[in-house]
């Protein structure tokens, strides 16, 4: 299958943003996970003075995750799915989140950043060109700043495969048909499988000029199905210097 991509995806997801936040709590873990992985960005103070950027925030699930992560933070969140941001701003919110409708490609001519850190869920799968998109990411953040990337990446076994084959085909695939969604749900199975592996992202991130690249596992039945990424743009002393 031809995966979908930039203007073709936005407008998948434009459609299923109604139905969106009612599929994916059907997911055990998810909101759980997502807090894991932005809690993984180890911010001090729980974020006082600083600004985050959420990259592809969806309906705002990752921006609730950071939020709570870093409740004295300053947080912009982004997306390219104004179907998905209408259902975020339609959620309530403290002054210091604001949303934009901007794809990551669009980031560096708005205006946007520096950045101390940045979150990005559910998103490298989904854009044609993942380097360029890291080092966007490289551009926004700080020296020093702080990355968590929240994906689903396959550890590398069959195994692993084979389940996430096996939810898609059983699952997944079924209750978005219902919902006239099959085409997002479907490339959401083959991007997982097509994606890099965690080992393959760990690796792109540090040819990317990323330091102390690592995967971090979940738990539950995404173990080896979805992994934290976290690292940092250069040396934290760099980064501490800037605050």
């Amino acid at each position: 299958m031809t995966l979908l991509r930039d203007r073709d995806l936005a407008h998948a997801f434009d459609h299923a943003s109604g139905t969106y936040d009612r599929l994916t709590g059907l997911n055990p873990g998810y909101r759980t996970d997502l807090l894991r992985s932005a809690r993984r960005l180890r911010l001090p103070a729980e974020g006082a003075g600083l600004h985050l950027l959420d990259l592809g925030c969806g309906t705002g699930a990752s921006t609730r995750a950071l939020l709570r992560a870093a409740p004295r933070a300053r947080i912009t969140a982004v997306d390219a799915s104004a179907g998905m941001l209408r259902r975020a701003l339609a959620k309530p919110w403290p002054d210091g989140v604001r949303f934009l409708h901007l794809s990551a490609e669009e980031l560096p001519t708005a205006g946007e950043g520096p950045f101390d850190a940045v979150f990005a869920a559910y998103l490298f799968r989904n854009v044609s060109d993942p380097d360029g998109v890291l080092a966007t990411v490289r551009f926004l953040l700080r020296p020093g700043g702080r990355l968590a990337v929240h994906e689903y990446s396959l550890g590398g076994s069959p195994a692993h495969r084979a389940l996430w084959t096996a939810v898609c085909q059983g699952v997944i695939i079924p209750v978005g048909t219902l919902t006239g969604d099959r085409a997002l749900y479907r490339h959401l199975w083959h991007s997982v499988l097509d994606f890099d592996t965690a080992s393959g992202f760990t690796g792109r991130l540090t040819r990317a000029g990323f330091t102390g690249a690592r995967a971090l596992p979940l738990a539950g039945w995404q173990t080896g199905i979805t992994h934290t990424f976290v690292a940092r743009n250069g040396s934290a002393a760099a980064g501490e210097a800037t605050r």
